[in-house]
């Protein structure tokens, strides 16, 4: 960062040195800005303006992003920086434990504990604490970094709460993750010493080398064969971090070998369909993730879900959901179109597929229940519905693609909908 340093900048004020201090932490978060941005964004502020905080905002914007994934970023790192007078209080309340009662405890919003993470970095995260003579009750810290380790408690952190370094921890993890899948039976038939079904043409073929004598009769019994996995991901903005990490996840599966899977097909959809699966095909998830990035062009956009699933039914269906694929739909439900051609695009996909697997991040609310018209419009078409937040649920889809019993939470928010 000492980059900055040495930056000759168009105007030497108070304000020319908050642009600078918050581009490096926009930097620190994992924003690519370089010196010449910086320049740039102080030129721009000078010729905008700053009298109105959104234009302000938009100015900044325009300079240091460039690419969906660093919007909440941005907005968490602005907020924090520039409209809260105690910000750095309560970013290093967002750094401690919340029983060290600097703030009362709440979870951070989308990329709020990264943007606190780079605005604290080389910081004195130590709050001092209030003695006995301060406060009149004796205070009790509790360890209980012992009580779980560091990956246990990762595997259940949702993944919009977590840090830069967490985040970069558990694509490791999904990278070691395995979605194995039981083979199907074919209709096809295969020669078998210890099989039931006599082969006749093949008895009077090894009877032609003996002279027409058949002598022993030869038997065949049913192959089997590998489903595809289609994977069906919403990139709006409600759900851009978690089906970036989902991504993440389906690059693993469609790159390990000896999982079982003939194919595995990857859409993304926000106000349109977009196939990413020759993307997964790069063996360097990096390149594989921005590549699918470069063609969705709707990422953290709004919601389309049943336009979306018309396009797919009608164009991709045929191709892609044959042999018994296995369907994972990644979505939160919430769609404001008509949920008439919703709940029939649903109707038709679960039809086409074997299984048809809802992946929900709004689940891992206690009290979720299917009140959103979307949500009641999709959830008799699903045979199972499950949560999709953390590597702890993405881990549960083995027993969900394995077990045609398992549902998850479909009968109970059946259940919830007919009480409703």
């Amino acid at each position: 960062m000492a980059v900055y340093a040495d930056l000759d900048l168009p105007e030497q004020g108070e304000l020319s040195r908050n642009i600078l201090w918050f581009a490096r932490a926009l930097r620190k978060a994992g924003l690519p800005i370089g010196p010449g941005r910086v320049i740039d964004a102080i030129r721009a502020v000078e010729a905008v303006g700053f009298t109105e905080k959104r234009d302000f905002y938009w100015t900044l914007h325009a300079c240091f992003v460039n690419r969906p994934e660093h919007r909440p970023v941005f907005r968490q790192i602005f907020r924090l920086y520039w409209r809260d007078p105690r910000y750095m209080e309560q970013m290093m309340s967002l750094m401690l434990p919340a029983i060290r009662g600097v703030q009362e405890e709440r979870l951070a919003e989308a990329a709020e504990k990264r943007a606190a993470e780079a605005l604290l970095d080389g910081a004195n995260r130590d709050v001092p604490q209030a003695g006995p003579d301060q406060t009149g009750d004796e205070q009790v810290e509790i360890d209980a970094s012992a009580t779980l380790s560091r990956e246990e408690r990762l595997k259940t952190l949702d993944f919009e709460q977590m840090s830069l370094a967490e985040m970069a921890e558990a694509k490791r993890m999904l990278a070691r993750l395995a979605l194995p899948v039981k083979p199907l039976p074919s209709r096809r038939l295969a020669a078998d010493a210890l099989g039931r079904r006599p082969d006749g043409r093949r008895t009077l073929r090894d009877s032609l080398r003996r002279g027409g004598e058949i002598t022993a009769l030869a038997h065949r019994s049913p192959t089997t064969r590998w489903p595809n996995l289609v994977v069906i991901c919403d990139i709006s903005g409600s759900m851009s971090q978690y089906s970036r990490m989902v991504l993440h996840f389906l690059h693993a599966v469609a790159n390990r070998k000896g999982q079982g899977w003939a194919r595995v097909h990857g859409f993304t959809f926000g106000t349109r369909l977009t196939n990413i699966t020759r993307h997964l095909r790069h063996r360097d998830v990096d390149a594989a993730l921005k590549a699918a990035g470069a063609e969705a062009q709707d990422w953290s956009g709004g919601t389309r879900i049943g336009a979306c699933l018309h396009l797919f039914n009608r164009d991709w269906s045929r191709r892609v959901l044959g042999q018994g694929a296995v369907v994972l739909l990644i979505t939160d439900g919430l769609d404001r179109d008509d949920t008439g051609q919703l709940a029939r695009e649903m109707e038709r996909l679960h039809l086409s597929a074997r299984r048809l697997i809802w992946l929900n991040p709004l689940l891992r609310w206690e009290g979720f229940a299917p009140r959103a018209t979307g949500i009641r419009a999709m959830m008799p078409h699903v045979d199972a519905f499950r949560a999709g937040h953390s590597i702890a649920s993405l881990e549960g889809l083995a027993a969900a693609i394995s077990d045609p019993g398992d549902s998850g939470e479909r009968t109970r928010m059946l259940r919830l909908m007919a009480q409703s």
